[in-house]
């Protein structure tokens, strides 16, 4: 009897210190957010416990997301495959339609290999807790993938008993939000509109210099964010055996950002830092964002699933040449825009034309004042060339870019003869991507945007704040969607 005690404490002893060998994972995703830190050389921006990490860690240069909208990059990232594949492309769409049952969220490997799955955390603003995914999900309980839907064990708290632990944690801060004012009147050094710099195809006004600025007190504030959670890490004795990713879950929420396939909606920051990860490298291959799924497998010693299109960033083999962007439904905006990015070249294919880059969306009407302002310019005529770009009628049916002379991708060379030969070159790529990420199903189950309501609402029963919108102000849509709900009520 003693015998057999004695095997079965060595037994529990023996698994116990493998589960804790595992390290660790923490996800941070930044909602909305491109390389705008210290470490990858913006202006006017203190980000510290980021840019530690970068030094300490490793910075990649051409990390890019696959959809340029939260909800479909999302998707693409809790699978590990392209979010047109799996059907979930189209935004806040197919919330009633199980996954095809040939894919698994991560997080079913992860709990399988022994893993706690976390999701938020407690400190940060909001908990953290979104999830956003275009097919059907529970925040919290198990998968089957038939009747039980759960993507996590447990909200917001790390503790030792869950290690090895695997937690997702939102940052919603950098999100376009009602919270954006009294972040920036509560900053200890909020960031000087005189010191910003902006990008080209932006015009230099007042109103778009405090826009930014303010976008960057966001940036700071959730840089802190990552301290305090960082620090809990130290307090609890588990930081050592940590991995921390940190990237955006799409490009900022601006003009030629969020929703495009251009660098500023594509590109997003990544760092990895912690137990095991090389110190101080910066590197410059291209990176997917479904890829860093399937690198969190690799951490975990999870094989990674034949379905996944992403790769382990830091297996020996890894190497990719391009990542396949798509732009699909958005709201009541209905696009088909392909992209392929690689280290040097941006090959863009518009297949709807005829809808403008400024489609008038009726949610972005609410959270871009560049917009409002540089319409306004447009029509008076004091926009120039690269300013105007976001302004016409009319989309290029072919974008073609040299990234390396053009970071940011003002020059359209697809008309250029000179570079015919890369323009069919990507052009044939793309449509490899095309045949390759055919969906599996043909669901299309959207939902009604009620920011379409709220903005004709706006219009016609507040005009004196529609009038502010136009000018640059934010107005407030959370707070504009509950006025237009009582309204509502008040007329039953």
């Amino acid at each position: 009897m003693k015998t057999l005690i004695t095997l079965a404490l060595s037994f529990f002893l023996i698994n116990t210190a493998v589960a804790q060998d595992k390290p660790n994972i923490i996800w941070l995703m930044a909602e909305d957010m491109s390389v705008d830190l210290a470490c990858y050389g913006t202006k006017a921006v203190k980000t510290p416990v980021l840019d530690n990490m970068a030094a300490e860690g490793i910075r990649f240069d051409n990390c890019f997301v696959t959809n340029p909208i939260c909800s479909p990059s999302r998707s693409a990232m809790m699978v590990g495959t392209h979010q047109v594949k799996i059907n979930a492309h189209h935004h806040r769409s197919n919330r009633d339609v199980p996954l095809n049952e040939n894919y698994k969220p991560f997080t079913y490997w992860l709990r399988d290999a022994g893993y706690t799955c976390v999701l938020g955390n407690h400190a940060v603003m909001k908990k953290g807790r979104k999830i956003d995914c275009n097919f059907k999900t529970e925040a919290i309980g198990e998968w089957d993938g038939k009747s039980k839907f759960g993507l996590f064990d447990k909200y917001d708290r790390f503790e030792k008993e869950d290690q090895p632990f695997f937690a997702q944690i939102q940052l919603v801060v950098t999100h376009r939000g009602d919270w954006w004012n009294q972040v920036r009147q509560e900053s200890k050094h909020p960031v000087n509109p005189a010191e910003v710099e902006l990008p080209k195809f932006m015009a230099d006004h007042p109103v778009v210099r405090l826009d930014w600025a303010k976008y960057l007190d966001q940036v700071e504030y959730m840089d802190n964010e990552i301290g305090m959670i960082w620090k809990e890490l130290e307090d609890k004795g588990m930081a050592d055996n940590t991995i921390l990713i940190f990237i955006g879950d799409n490009g900022r929420c601006n003009i030629r950002g969020k929703g495009y396939l251009h660098d500023p909606g594509m590109h997003i920051p990544c760092i990895i830092y912690g137990k095991g990860i090389e110190k101080g490298k910066v590197r410059k291959d291209v990176v997917s964002a479904t890829d860093l799924t399937a690198t969190v497998l690799d951490f975990a010693g999870i094989k990674v699933p034949d379905y996944m299109t992403g790769s382990p960033v830091f297996d020996k083999k890894f190497k990719r040449e391009y990542v396949y962007g798509a732009r699909d439904l958005w709201d009541e905006i209905e696009e088909d825009i392909k992209a392929v990015t690689s280290d040097k070249w941006k090959y863009i294919r518009n297949d709807k034309p005829e809808q403008a880059f400024d489609a008038h969306q009726a949610y972005l009407e609410f959270y871009r004042p560049a917009v409002h302002v540089m319409r306004t310019l447009n029509e008076q005529g004091k926009l120039n060339e690269q300013e105007k770009l976001f302004f016409a009628q009319t989309k290029p049916t072919e974008e073609l870019y040299d990234l390396e002379n053009d970071p940011q991708e003002l020059n359209n060379l697809a008309s250029n003869p000179k570079y015919k030969k890369e323009l069919l070159k990507l052009r044939k790529q793309t449509e490899k991507f095309d045949d390759e990420m055919k969906p599996v199903g043909d669901d299309y189950n959207p939902v009604h945007p009620n920011s379409v309501d709220v903005i004709e609402w706006v219009k016609s029963e507040r005009p004196e704040l529609y009038q502010e919108m136009l000018a640059g102000v934010e107005i407030g849509f959370k707070k504009m969607v509950t006025e237009y709900k009582a309204s509502l009520k008040k007329k039953k």
